[in-house]
């Protein structure tokens, strides 16, 4: 597919971002990340030792001018709607209420249900949509990482007078398999076809081995948004669903573009994670304690906002031979107290505590744990709030995680929660 067109006049992509608001959908189960979503929602969860992944999106659109914002909950949603009042209440009705960012729950104003899919969300909100009266309507998936600029994405979709604009990224063909949905476009970027998680997904002409996955990230002309959700409502025997209903009915006729999300003026691909699964959501993890990581956390201009928690800073102690408090290669948050132990390759993130003798390699460590002296604790991820005891050994030997009630995947990979270890906090925060 072509690159495309990136329009360069600040002042048009600024208005376009003013005339936008942006709906987060951040309801997701996540229920391929099995127990780590057992009491949060996936966008709730933690990532890159200080962030939830709902941040992302927001500190997005933030970045990209576009400050009227919803959040649209529902699975377990506390956790979520916590941190939203925690770290975004700032963000409120600013500019004579022309700035905001507001959580909209499944509140069953049409019909007395909850969301029944996708395009249901959008159609149960429209009484809102319409009181903030926008050009546009920029549809959002609240459960991947990365970072992007929306105002090209707008311009693209100005530029080309559509009705609708996918953002899309190159996948592999294996990994996009039933999982994606699935677009094929003609020479001008056209969707000519929409496949939701196809089993065999139809690759790009040239490029064999890649298929143009959709994002989940969806930009309508308001009115064109209103008659479409509207006609979904109201069609018998609909999963309600952007991906599944909305779209292959529509590719015929109307104008709906796919939108190749790259780097900025090259055609090397973007970072984007779907962190879905606990190996993805570990490897994602674990990519930012590299020496370079392309998810650059440390760039100044496009801060990711988020819940600024009111920890000390990481404490390192004791320098003797056979104790000492050390981190090789890892990110250590703040409020982590690492006393005579060793942290190489790994991420941990606020308030944990790793007492002396224990060694933590390979391994994503959520808020508050406390590991016990002489643990050894290797490939894992351990849930927020587990208490580790003393002696415990985790990751080194699969059969005896399975025996003590652990998950390991079938890469290796252990997960260890309060609930495996004991401990019924259920922590939601």
């Amino acid at each position: 597919m072509p690159k495309s067109e990136q329009v360069v006049d600040a002042r048009f992509v600024s208005r376009l971002t003013r005339d936008t608001v942006a709906l987060i959908l951040a309801g997701g189960r996540g229920s391929r990340l099995h127990e780590l979503t057992t009491w949060r929602a996936k966008p709730a969860l933690h990532f890159g030792g200080k962030y939830r992944i709902i941040d992302f999106p927001l500190s997005n659109c933030i970045n990209s001018g576009i400050r009227r914002i919803g959040v649209l909950t529902q699975y377990k949603a506390h956790s979520l709607i916590r941190h939203l009042v925690h770290g975004w209440s700032w963000f409120q009705a600013g500019a004579g209420n022309k700035e905001f960012v507001e959580i909209l729950p499944a509140s069953q104003r049409v019909g007395g249900e909850w969301y029944r899919g996708t395009a249901d969300a959008i159609y149960q909100n429209l009484d809102i949509i319409r009181t903030h009266d926008p050009r546009y309507v920029l549809i959002l998936s609240g459960d991947h990482i990365y970072k992007m600029d929306y105002g090209p994405f707008l311009a693209a979709h100005a530029d080309k007078r559509a009705d609708m604009t996918i953002c899309c990224i190159e996948m592999p063909l294996q990994e996009a398999a039933g999982q994606f949905g699935v677009m094929t476009v003609n020479e001008s970027g056209r969707i000519i076809a929409f496949d939701e998680k196809p089993e065999k997904p139809n690759p790009i002409p040239g490029k064999p081995g890649l298929c143009l996955a959709s994002m989940g990230n969806y930009l309508f002309n308001t009115e064109f948004l209103y008659e479409q959700v509207i006609k979904d409502a109201d069609t018998p025997g609909t999963q309600h669903d952007f991906g599944r209903n909305v779209i292959p009915a529509i590719i015929d006729d109307y104008q709906v573009y796919a939108y190749a999300f790259s780097v900025r003026d090259t055609d090397e691909q973007a970072y984007w994670r779907d962190v879905g699964t606990l190996q993805a959501f570990w490897e994602a993890n674990m990519e930012l304690v590299s020496v370079s990581p392309q998810l650059n956390l440390y760039d100044q201009t496009w801060p990711v906002v988020t819940n600024q928690l009111q920890s000390p800073p990481a404490k390192f102690v004791f320098d003797d031979s056979d104790r000492r408090g050390e981190a090789i290669n890892s990110m250590v948050s703040g409020g982590c107290l690492i006393s005579g132990a060793k942290i190489s390759n790994s991420l941990l993130f606020s308030r944990t505590v790793v007492h002396s003798y224990s060694s933590v390699s390979e391994s994503v460590v959520l808020p508050d744990v406390d590991i016990g002296r002489n643990c050894d604790i290797h490939h894992a991820i351990i849930d927020r709030g587990a208490e580790v005891p003393a002696g415990t050994v985790i990751g080194r030997n699969h059969d005896d995680d399975r025996e003590r009630g652990y998950r390991v995947t079938r890469s290796g990979l252990t997960l260890v929660t309060p609930d495996m270890l004991g401990q019924q906090l259920h922590f939601t925060r």
